[in-house]
């Protein structure tokens, strides 16, 4: 099954660097894949995506409120608006046939730095949806926003996303034990890196 990395009231990514500032902002794009379309997150989406965020694969492996509301839905969208004017995020609905297959976002961590994040929307996985999302995501991170390294983060035992991940291109450098907190307790994490535009 094919389960998220990570999501927050801020966004998809877990906060487990500092930021770097970025004040320009930058206009929402579309991007596209031969099956998928990929754009800014809009209030029309904040059923689905309440819905999606209260699949218990979600709950388990991304630190979502739980229960999960469609007020929470909304402040996502909310925020993923505001960091997109900010140039400090940029999350993107993931649309397969018109129907919402998922999340992903490149969230800045410093300079030249960002981190990827992505969940899979119930009823969407086992189709490559993720990765070929992603994938694409990444491309465009590379193209755009002048870095040169992708981090990635999973809890240990999310091997989901670690397979999302390795078949982008990421290289999985190591466990860190109790890295971050999730649901309120330590845990340990994996971590990986890409550094350049995968193919």
């Amino acid at each position: 099954m094919i389960v998220p990395c990570g999501v927050g009231h801020s966004g998809i990514s877990i906060a487990l660097g500092r930021r770097a500032p970025h004040t320009a902002g930058m206009d929402p794009v579309e991007l596209f894949t031969d099956r998928l379309t990929l754009r800014r997150p809009v209030v029309a989406e904040v059923p689905a995506i309440a819905a999606a965020c209260t699949d218990p694969w979600i709950q388990r492996y991304v630190p979502v409120p739980s229960p999960y509301t469609e007020a929470d839905a909304r402040e996502f969208v909310a925020t993923a608006a505001r960091e997109w004017e900010s140039d400090e995020s940029y999350a993107f609905a993931v649309h397969a046939g018109g129907a919402l297959a998922g999340m992903a976002q490149l969230t800045r961590k410093g300079t030249g730095l960002v981190e990827l994040g992505f969940w899979a929307a119930p009823g969407q996985r086992r189709r490559g949806y993720t990765v070929e999302a992603s994938h694409r995501l990444c491309q465009w991170g590379f193209d755009t926003l002048g870095i040169h390294r992708i981090d990635w983060w999973a809890v240990v035992g999310n091997d989901g996303s670690r397979s999302v991940a390795e078949s982008i291109g990421f290289v999985v450098e190591g466990t860190l034990r109790q890295r971050a907190m999730l649901h309120g307790e330590p845990q340990d994490w994996w971590v990986g890196g890409l550094l350049s535009r995968p193919a």
